[in-house]
């Protein structure tokens, strides 16, 4: 079974800082994971130059929904394409609490990634700790992947309440949520707080992880990327 870690820097990072980042990971024996990191839009193009080679595929944070047209300060998918951006993040909390994207405009954007053959990496997750956590995720799957092209997609379990936490949501709760969404056929990964032996204690309701500022640790990267392989 490929196991699939995903990075998103946010941003966090300087140019600088990303560059040197870029180079310690690069550096990194995947030992066969599938490895997705996710820089800053201006950041693209020096990743996709340290990463060329490596097996590492590198992605971008948001996408607007058309190909092109006067949208001013909008990214297009076909741009992101071109460059050889290979996944695009839609649906993150932050973009639907800081930004007011709605269910329609998730939608719009997981069509948009994948017109253009870029596999999304949707964002979906309940807002509190719920016993129908599964029903409301399932729900929010299908909304974003209504009218969508068919193509592969990465689906992320970020329950809101545990992103920026302590401590990830506990594994039980993940299991009985990712168990579900495994059931649609897609590639499942948990964010939200994720760290070194999450993995092993999801075992196979899980088909990875996607880790935020736990991953400024190279060495921690590492860590996970190496139980990743075990698995």
């Amino acid at each position: 079974m490929t196991t699939t870690v995903g990075v998103s820097l946010k941003m966090y990072f300087g140019h600088s800082d990303a560059l040197e980042w870029f180079r310690r990971v690069a550096a990194l024996d995947t030992h066969g994971v599938e490895l997705f990191v996710i820089p800053s839009f201006l950041a693209i193009p020096a990743a996709l130059e340290v990463f060329a080679g490596t097996g590492v595929t590198v992605g971008a944070q948001d996408l607007f929904w058309e190909d092109a047209g006067a949208f001013t300060g909008e990214v297009s998918g076909a741009e992101l394409a071109e460059l050889g951006v290979g996944v695009v993040e839609v649906g993150h909390a932050e973009r639907r609490r800081l930004f007011g994207e709605t269910e329609e405009v998730v939608a719009l954007k997981t069509a948009a990634a994948l017109r253009n053959g870029i596999t999304p990496v949707l964002c979906i997750g309940e807002p509190e700790r719920s016993p129908d956590a599964a029903a409301h995720c399932i729900a929010q799957l299908e909304a974003a992947l209504a009218g969508a092209p068919a193509g592969r997609v990465i689906v992320a379990y970020e329950p809101v309440w545990a992103i920026g936490a302590a401590e990830p949501a506990p594994a039980e709760y993940i299991r009985a949520v990712t168990s579900e969404l495994k059931k649609t056929g897609r590639t499942v990964i948990y964010g939200g707080s994720a760290g070194p032996g999450l993995l092993t204690a999801l075992g196979g309701d899980v088909d990875g992880v996607f880790l935020g500022r736990f991953a400024h640790d190279v060495a921690a990267l590492a860590a996970v990327l190496d139980e990743a392989a075990a698995r």
